[in-house]
């Protein structure tokens, strides 16, 4: 009995079950990281928003625009679907770069304690994004590296192992960056 288990064990340990099941955890570790730091980032946004509003209150369409793409993240992060999460990240970040053009329109506020201490704090959001982003596509290309190497594709086949996404922005025209126009004077609330 015990040489049947033995035999029975050890081809299945060289097919690699193992290290595709511990393969997808690690995925999924990293894409959960990813969900975390674009939360984090979303739940920023509101204060930064309305330290600028104290000082440019104005600027409604911008507010109103970083508004909209934060919903946008926040949704598209509770959906879970990394498509939505990087397409609705890569239109916040165009949302807060306007937002930052405003910023720079108003000496008082670049000086403002809150509003430095929120940009070193979205600053330090964005770089853990980058790193999460990283560690999550670099645990993507190994598990779909093999997954597809032989003797472990036929392990893969049997259990219904899939390759997994990459993190990446899909929406037309977001590698871009984004036009800042200071030829037109800024509209004025009435």
């Amino acid at each position: 009995m015990r040489k049947l288990i033995l035999a029975l064990t050890l081809p299945l340990a060289a097919c690699g079950y193992n290290s595709i099941q511990t393969m997808d955890e690690t995925a999924k570790a990293a894409k959960q990281q990813i969900e975390v730091q674009l939360q984090r980032r979303a739940d920023l946004v509101p204060n930064l928003v309305n330290t600028v509003k104290g000082y440019a209150q104005q600027e409604q369409d911008v507010f109103v625009k970083v508004a909209e793409a934060r919903a946008g993240l926040a949704g598209a992060v509770q959906g879970g679907k990394l498509a939505e999460m990087a397409n609705a990240n890569q239109q916040l970040t165009g949302a807060l770069g306007r937002l930052m053009v405003v910023a720079e329109a108003y000496p008082q506020l670049k000086s403002d304690q809150a509003f430095l201490q929120l940009q070193d704090e979205l600053t330090g959001t964005e770089n853990r994004i980058a790193v999460s982003r990283t560690d999550y596509n670099k645990a993507v290309q190994d598990y779909n590296a093999y997954i597809r190497k032989f003797p472990q594709v036929l392990t893969a086949k049997v259990i219904g192992a899939k390759p997994q996404e990459y993190f990446e922005v899909t929406t037309p025209g977001a590698r871009e960056a984004p036009t800042v126009d200071f030829s037109k004077p800024a509209a004025k609330a009435p």
